[in-house]
């Protein structure tokens, strides 16, 4: 019986004064009260005081200068007499001290004796036995201080009062199991990275077990001092107690059985397992979360540059686009202000237009709306209005359009289902579990708030689909798909740091720890405690921790949107659509190019404008000197040289005349040309193209008649076709030119303009 499954309690409050010496080597466990503190200041200095006073027992002088304490009966003795002591000095200073004799059988008392209990009861003193002070004739403020046996020495690990009774200061050393030769059976449960097995034939015994948990097993066995035995719990369960007949298993069932002396793995410390086992302090903290399978990222789309505004946007822009023309288009019909006179030069003939036709609407709006611009511009007040709202409208969705534009083609968005517990709760399409009498299960089921204790109602109907035996099971059917695991956050992490196809949904649904358990009342967990504290501030934990979770080696590289310094170059899978655009915009605009050219290949009027009769050319010929003389010339000089430029195409018109009519182009002889075909007629165009870029050659080249450059220095044209044949008139347009016909250049050898036309209004009077 003198070893450390024995505890004994001494009822002596002298227990320092024994030899302890045999028990102290055999970590038996011994306590004690005392009464006297030798490591008081006070105590010490009456005992050295003790030690120097001279008494007659010099044995008894040389025993307190030895041990350095006093038994508790002379200690009380000693203070009893000092009290006295006082109070009969207190006395003596107020009342003259007579001494009288007295006798039992006689009921008179000493006169001087209730002043003496009072002046006694009235004192507060600190002696050998503590502060002292009486109410009432009985003791108060003592106190007994609880001692316990070390292999040093004598240690206090707490005091008794009679205000607060029993108060254990140090637990650690108060429950001290010993760790001589002492050989505990812990029991586990294989879980990765917490405790994995070696499988192959030349590992046996602990060696067997590597892993998070087992390394800090062995530096607690190391730092307490104890060897161990580790093997698997047989049902390989943590531990959960049945609803309806009460029982435990797992774990926690080997633990209250005292099957096992220590349980190590992710085991969670909840308020139903302690009650009924014991755990140390935690040495992981941790949560419940979601792990999901990563959604796929959607390919980008050829259009993706439309991404940042929804179809409908695109739809009701479309819609206002339409609208705003047509409603330019309506406005400027109404306004007579936008109605002008094509010709005002023509003061006999006026020919009223408007430039916002339809199709001019349409062109003025699609300007505006790619901020680009028109060379229409609105003048009435009406359509200023309407192309004001427009603008403000076109600045505001392209403003968002821009900024979106960015957000949209550079950065990866990935679609998440869920994206917390309620969105998996509100949903049916996605089944979701956790691990079978684990902590995580027996949390949903026990708890109260509604979102919670509905998942629970599904995961209950559906436990086939829901429950998994372990968490490897739960892992493989993540990765099959629609199926969201409850498990705990560390675990998770692991997981998520090696498999990038999984993912953690939301943030914790609580909060908890990892611990070693141990039996109802074990003398181990304070022990470990206390190392599992010292392993947390040293960083050793925190080291293990890196070694299993972080390791270079095994973890995936996973793609951050953290970094945002650096913008994803943008591929032609994103702005492709762009490109597409622009073919499509220019096979278009090609069609329809052939498609004019074809129009009016077939409805054009064969017939020459200019050589139609004798009589014709005579009109125009008067017409052309009577428009020459129509103007009011700036300078004298730039009128002569105008008329001389006039007969110079006159007389280079009546040579074509007398020459036979060849055929040019399809437009400028009576000649009728012969039938071609169209890709005839175009390939001659395109020849005729490409010739003409030559500047040289290009004068030669000009596939006309003499006439259909008359008055090319003023850029005037003759519009008969239109007017009518007999009342033909010209149309003077724009200002003068700064080219000259070749001809006219080489045979005047000027380059500078032959027509200075004032910018007022006066210059263009027509003379009466």
């Amino acid at each position: 019986m003198n070893e450390y499954k024995y505890h004994y309690l001494f009822t002596s409050f002298d227990i320092e004064t024994f030899d302890l010496e045999d028990f102290k080597y055999n970590f038996v466990n011994i306590t004690s009260f005392r009464l006297v503190d030798v490591g008081d200041v006070s105590v010490r200095n009456i005992l050295k005081d003790m030690e120097a006073f001279r008494s007659e027992h010099n044995n008894e002088k040389t025993y307190y200068r030895k041990l350095r304490t006093i038994q508790t009966e002379p200690a009380l003795a000693y203070d009893s007499v000092y009290i006295f002591a006082i109070g009969l000095k207190t006395l003596e200073q107020s009342h003259a001290l007579r001494i009288s004799n007295v006798s039992c059988e006689d009921e008179t008392p000493w006169e001087g004796g209730l002043s003496l209990i009072n002046y006694i009861n009235s004192v507060e003193w600190r002696g050998l036995t503590g502060p002292i002070q009486f109410k009432e004739g009985r003791r108060v403020q003592f106190k007994l201080d609880l001692v316990k046996l070390r292999q040093h020495s004598i240690v206090k690990v707490g005091e008794w009062t009679p205000q607060t009774r029993l108060n254990i200061t140090e637990p650690s050393l108060f429950f001290d199991a010993g760790t001589m030769n002492v050989t505990l059976v812990v029991i586990t449960i294989l879980e990765t990275p917490y405790v994995m097995m070696h499988y192959g034939k030349n590992f046996t015994g602990n060696e067997r077990f590597f892993g998070f948990c087992v390394d800090i097993l062995e530096l607690i066995a190391r730092d307490i001092g104890f060897e161990y035995i580790l093997d698997l719990v047989p049902d390989r369960k943590y531990g959960a107690q049945d609803p309806f007949t009460g029982e435990w298993n797992g774990m926690v069932a080997q633990l209250m059985k005292y099957k096992a002396d220590l349980a190590v793995g992710s085991m969670t410390i909840t308020y139903a397992r302690e009650s009924v086992i014991d755990f140390t302090k935690p040495f992981m903290n941790l949560g419940i979360s979601i792990l999901f399978k990563v959604p796929t990222t959607p390919a980008s789309r050829l259009f993706s540059f439309m991404n940042p505004l929804a179809y409908d946007v695109w739809l009701y822009v479309l819609a206002a686009y339409f609208l705003v023309s047509f409603t330019i288009y309506i406005v400027a019909k109404f306004s007579p202000i936008e109605w002008r006179d094509k010709y005002p030069c023509d003061m006999r003939n006026p020919a009223i237009t408007n430039q916002f036709s339809l199709s001019n609407s349409f062109w003025f709006t699609i300007g505006t709306l790619m901020q680009q611009g028109s060379d229409i511009n609105p003048k009435s007040i009406s359509t200023r209005i309407v192309s004001a709202i427009w603008w403000f409208f076109t600045l505001i969705i392209i403003a968002s359009y821009t900024a979106n534009l960015a957000a949209f083609l550079t950065v990866e968005r990935m679609i998440t289902p869920i994206e917390n517990a309620e969105d998996l709760a509100s949903q049916t399409e996605i089944f979701y579990g956790t691990l079978e009498s684990g902590s995580t299960m027996t949390f949903f089921r026990d708890s109260i708030i509604e979102t919670y204790r509905k998942m629970w109602r599904n995961m209950e109907n559906r436990k086939a689909i829901a429950f998994t035996s372990t968490y490897e099971e739960g892992i493989r059917r993540v990765n099959k798909g629609n199926y969201a695991f409850l498990m705990e956050s560390t675990m998770l992490d692991y997981i998520v740091q090696r498999d990038c196809n999984l993912t953690q949904i939301g943030g914790l649904l609580d909060t908890k720890g990892y611990g070693i358990a141990t039996p109802k009342g074990s003398p181990w967990r304070d022990k470990i405690s206390l190392s599992i504290l010292e392993l947390q501030e040293k960083g050793d934990i925190q080291m293990l921790y890196d070694k299993w979770w972080k390791n270079a080696g095994e973890t995936c590289v996973r793609k951050s949107n953290s970094k945002q310094t650096k913008a994803n170059a943008l591929g032609l899978d994103n702005i492709g659509g762009v490109f597409v655009v622009l073919l499509v915009g220019i096979g278009v605009a090609a069609c329809v190019a052939v498609f004019e050219f074809w129009y009016h290949y077939r409805t054009r009027n064969r017939r020459s404008v200019y050589c139609e009769d004798k009589y014709h050319h005579t009109t125009v010929t008067d017409k052309a000197t009577s428009a020459t003389g129509s103007f009011v010339l700036a300078d004298t000089s730039d009128r002569d040289k105008l008329q001389e430029d006039h007969i110079v195409e006159l007389e280079f018109i009546q040579q074509q005349q007398e020459q036979s009519c060849e055929h040019v182009t399809a437009y400028c002889c009576t000649e009728t040309p012969p039938q071609r075909s169209l890709c005839g007629e175009m390939l001659d165009e395109f020849r005729y193209a490409l010739r003409c870029m030559d500047s040289h050659r290009r004068p030669a080249l000009k596939r006309r008649c003499p006439t259909c450059h008359l008055f090319k220095d003023v850029k005037g044209f003759v519009d008969i076709d239109a007017r009518g044949s007999t009342d033909a008139r010209f149309s003077i347009v724009g200002s003068a030119s700064n080219e000259l016909d070749v001809a006219t250049m080489q045979r005047r050898h000027i380059a500078e303009p032959l027509l200075l036309l004032s910018p007022t209004s006066s210059a263009l009077n027509p003379v009466t």
